[in-house]
């Protein structure tokens, strides 16, 4: 018989044994599970950039740059992840951190700084995130007297961090988010300049617009805002003007005007959009059932929740698809769709009396919690992760004059999508898949072909799970094929196309990317494809002395 110190070695033996054995099953669980899981190596956009390159850095140039193609591209992106001894938790939160890549006779040079918002410069000289973020909770200020911190629940301030896209407006270049601050860069320096806040242009009433306006061909500019009426919440689209160097009226903003609102379906949970649509006729307002909680975002101030927590996915109602007329500024048509969750429209554009709308769907919006820096850290770990980010892009067709009750309202001949009529009298459109495969940042040829019929767009794929993450693609959408670029280790950014002078089909041209490496942080590269053969061309590769993180959205100006 054991005594009972012999027992409990022996039960202390079968224990580790148990325990010996249940760490090998688990990692060879783990094993097993890490070939489902994404290869993409998602610490590129992790990266925390602490130094400027004021001045351009000069490149090493391989293969054929155009020598037509002059001009600079700029982008706008998270750059810096951290303040003092303080980290953001999504990603959106990051300062804002521009890169110009200039392009001059077959050759590059490469500058990035920081914009110089409010926001960013209030954190550095505290040395702590001190503005309510996306994602992130600013840190309460060891200075003030509890009467002081009190006071401040009641300033319900938001941040001008415009780390989103890069738009012209006249002559000039500005940085944009979703709250209604805008700031001016210098297109050379990358230097700030000066700040718009849209919310207090007369009559406008803005509390947060999209950061994708539409730019037409005679340099009016049209964005889509909530504003707040006294009818309540409108979805309102906004023109600004087209005033011209040296003309009298300088500045385009104090000539703003509204051009047309859709009413919110909701009052106090107005819709967040980051894109609309516009063709010759019609402004596009597609209502996703995402919702901006009006109650919550006040309690924020009160509580510890960020901001990301106040948006509510409302998954029992249905997408709503409003057109309104350029004209009138009225809504004339408003078409129903099952609920799905989208950031970017491709393009828009009527034909035979439809409106088609091309846009990247997901059935949900978990891919902004795939943004959140934990989620980011652990991907690899998450065998979910790949779904999330789960998009397709499919296209909607909007039958606009309906004369009789078919079983498919949609009477274009080269599509398979779907519209017919409920019960009720509404028109409910079913879309057809453009590609199976996930994309992002999408673009076409938006000088010639945006709001018109089209055959081409370029993105990023957002299937994390491929072979090669960082795989560019071209869309045809009218014989539903796909090209890629793809080059093992890399990371490009939004493909952006630009015509050439010459061109006579609607791909002639190229197609402008920034590279980034996996293995190796402090090197970055723009690479030009062939648009048409999407194949690459020529390349400027850049050391860098501190790390390059990955970017979002940006805009070429030719010289």
């Amino acid at each position: 018989m054991l005594s009972s110190g012999e027992y409990e070695r022996v039960i202390q033996k079968e224990i580790d044994r148990v325990n010996a054995e249940g760490e090998i099953e688990r990692q060879k669980r783990l094993k097993d599970e890490e070939d489902l899981l994404p290869d993409c190596d998602l610490t590129v956009w992790l990266r925390d950039c602490k130094g400027e390159l004021v001045e351009p850095l000069l490149g090493r140039t391989s293969g054929a740059i155009p020598t037509w193609l002059n001009g600079t591209l700029i982008r706008n992106g998270p750059g810096a992840m951290t303040v003092g001894d303080y980290s953001y938790n999504h990603l959106f939160d990051a300062a804002a951190l521009l890169h110009r890549f200039h392009i001059k006779d077959g050759s590059g040079t490469y500058q990035c700084r920081f914009l110089q918002s409010k926001t960013y410069k209030r954190n550095q000289a505290a040395q702590r995130i001190v503005v309510n973020e996306f994602g992130t909770r600013a840190v309460a200020d060891p200075c003030k007297t509890i009467f002081q911190k009190f006071a401040s629940y009641f300033k319900f301030e938001d941040s001008d961090n415009c780390l989103v896209s890069v738009y012209p407006f006249k002559d000039e270049i500005y940085t944009l988010t979703e709250t209604p601050v805008m700031y001016r860069i210098d297109g050379e320096t990358l230097e700030t300049m000066n700040s718009v806040n849209v919310s207090c242009l007369k009559n406008l009433n803005i509390v947060h617009h999209t950061s994708h306006p539409h730019v037409e061909d005679d340099g009016l500019v049209f964005n889509i805002g909530v504003s707040v009426q006294h009818k309540g919440p409108l979805y309102t689209i906004v023109e600004f003007p087209n005033t011209k160097k040296g003309s009298e009226k300088k500045d385009i903003f104090s000539e703003a005007r509204i051009v047309g609102s859709v009413s919110c379906r909701w009052p106090f949970q107005p819709c967040y959009m980051h894109t609309f649509g516009m063709t010759k006729s019609f402004f596009i307002i597609v209502e996703q059932p995402m919702g901006i909680s009006v109650m919550e975002k006040i309690a924020t101030n009160f509580n510890t929740k960020p901001l990301y927590s106040v948006l509510k996915w409302n998954d029992k109602h249905p997408t709503l698809i409003h057109v309104v007329d350029r004209k009138s500024g009225k809504n004339v048509k408003t078409f129903l769709a099952e609920p799905f969750f989208y950031l970017h429209i491709i393009n828009q554009y009527e034909d035979k009396n439809h409106v088609v709308i091309d846009i990247c769907v997901y059935k949900n919006p978990d891919m902004i919690e795939c943004m959140l820096i934990e989620a980011l850290k652990t991907a690899k770990q998450n065998p979910d992760y790949a779904k999330m980010f789960r998009g397709r892009p499919v296209r909607y067709v909007l039958p606009m004059n309906v004369t009789e009750n078919l079983a498919n309202l949609v009477t274009l001949p080269d599509t398979n999508a779907k519209a017919h009529m409920t019960k009720d009298g509404k028109i409910f459109v079913v879309p057809e898949v453009l590609s199976n495969m996930g994309c992002e940042t999408p673009r076409i040829n938006y000088p010639l072909f945006s709001g018109k019929k089209y055959r081409y767009f370029y993105a990023i794929s957002s299937d994390v799970d491929l072979k090669s993450p960082g795989t560019l693609i071209k869309v045809d959408v009218t014989n539903k094929t796909v090209l890629t670029w793809t080059e093992i280790g890399t990371f490009p950014s939004e493909p952006v196309f630009v015509p050439s002078p010459n061109g006579e089909d609607e791909d002639d041209g190229v197609v402008i990317s920034t590279l980034l490496w996996g293995n190796d942080p402090c090197k970055t590269a723009v690479i030009i494809l062939d648009a048409k053969k999407f194949t690459e061309l020529g390349r400027t590769e850049f050391e860098t002395p501190g790390p390059v993180p990955k970017c979002l959205h940006g805009w070429y100006f030719p010289d």
